[in-house]
């Protein structure tokens, strides 16, 4: 629903909730502005430091005290043009030579995505799998003859960090591992990258909700996503809309292996298997937040900003930061524009005293552990 809205949207409503998201996010700034000198609390570590008057707004300590308040930070030019093509020629080169999509398996993050979980896509943990958009193949999972390969695809993931390229050198870079301890992890560790495609007129929405649901440490949660953007990212081709604050709110639910399905020897124990390798288990309220796995209402621009959402519009090469409780969501693709991201995911490694949940969907081989950022 929230494509065909944003379809009808008029440029006056776009421009208006373009105002709207200045608004909110100079007031934003505004508030980290007004609190130099003040101790805040550290999101990661719960440790306290001051914001220091005499650093401008992307200086690490003022970038981590925005951080902390809002749950968010956005970091301009943190890529350059030529890396962001780099890391586009690489994956349509991956796409264009190892997918075979005779039966592609498809993404989904709506409500079936526990039930469109696959062994293909466990595999993926240490790898590279690739994942076609649910409009770019018809019922038997067959590509559409009007889209290439590359046009199909939703996403390739999830670790394309551990792959010689492009990717691992950013993965595995002094720029990210400063920025991520700037912010206050110690010991980081990388389970998770992936490259989003959002492809133009096709790319699905992805309904709200939270990356910790997905990346569940112990005894304390500490995912932090870095969401690089490729192309511009606008109100009509995708962007990432955040709902500031709400990263200190509990996580709601987790995405957990289904015991059941593992014991009966997954994909390999036919009709015995257990119907669905990962569930959806609620933690507390399940009406806390009425939108979680969906959108606000209707799903219009309007019934986001009500709801507290705000649209981050980016250009090629920025950066949006922000921790797995961060409540989060981006709209279809309705434009003739492509969006390209490349997403990582990191946690606190052992080190940290931190633990990855054994009930995770993304395990390595063999106990192997994360690579050290």
């Amino acid at each position: 629903m929230a494509g065909v809205m944003l379809v009808e949207a008029s440029a006056s409503v776009l421009e208006s909730t373009r105002e709207h998201a200045r608004r909110i996010l100079a007031e934003l700034d505004a508030a980290t502005a007004a609190s130099d000198g003040e101790s805040v609390t550290g999101w990661i570590d719960g440790a306290q430091h001051r914001i220091l008057a005499d650093e401008g707004l992307d200086a690490t300590g003022r970038r981590r005290a925005f951080f902390d308040r809002h749950g968010f930070v956005v970091v301009r030019g943190f890529a350059g043009v030529a890396e962001c093509e780099q890391m586009i020629a690489e994956m349509t080169k991956l796409a264009t030579e190892r997918w075979n999509p005779e039966r592609a398996a498809v993404f989904r993050t709506d409500s079936e995505q526990a039930d469109t979980t696959t062994d293909y896509f466990l595999r993926s943990a240490e790898g590279v799998g690739f994942f076609a958009e649910t409009k770019a193949v018809d019922e038997n999972g067959a590509l559409l003859d009007s889209v290439t390969k590359v046009e199909a695809l939703n996403k390739a993931g999830h670790g394309l960090h551990n792959e010689p390229g492009v990717f691992f050198d950013y993965s595995r870079s002094e720029r990210v591992a400063r920025l991520v301890r700037g912010l206050g992890w110690e010991a980081p560790v990388l389970p998770q990258s992936m490259y989003i495609f959002k492809q133009a007129g096709i790319g699905g929405e992805v309904t709200s909700h939270q990356d910790s649901t997905f990346l569940h440490t112990t005894p304390r949660e500490t995912c932090l996503g870095l969401w690089l953007a490729l192309h511009p990212a606008t109100l009509t081709n995708g962007c990432l809309w955040v709902r500031p604050g709400s990263h200190r709110e509990p996580v709601r639910r987790l995405f957990e292996r289904n015991p059941a399905y593992f014991a009966a020897g997954g994909d390999n124990a036919g009709a015995a298997r257990a119907p669905n390798p990962m569930l959806f288990r609620a933690l507390g309220d399940d009406a806390a937040v009425s939108w979680e796995g969906g959108v606000p209402g209707d799903g219009s621009l309007g019934a986001l900003l009500a709801a507290g959402f705000v649209p981050v519009e980016v250009g090629r090469g920025d950066l949006v930061v922000f921790p797995g409780t961060l409540d989060h969501l981006s709209l279809a693709n309705t434009s003739d524009s492509a969006r390209h991201t490349f997403q990582l995911h990191l946690i606190e490694g052992p080190e940290a005293g931190v633990t990855w949940s054994s009930a995770n969907w993304l395990q390595y081989p063999d106990g192997k552990p994360f690579p050290r950022l």
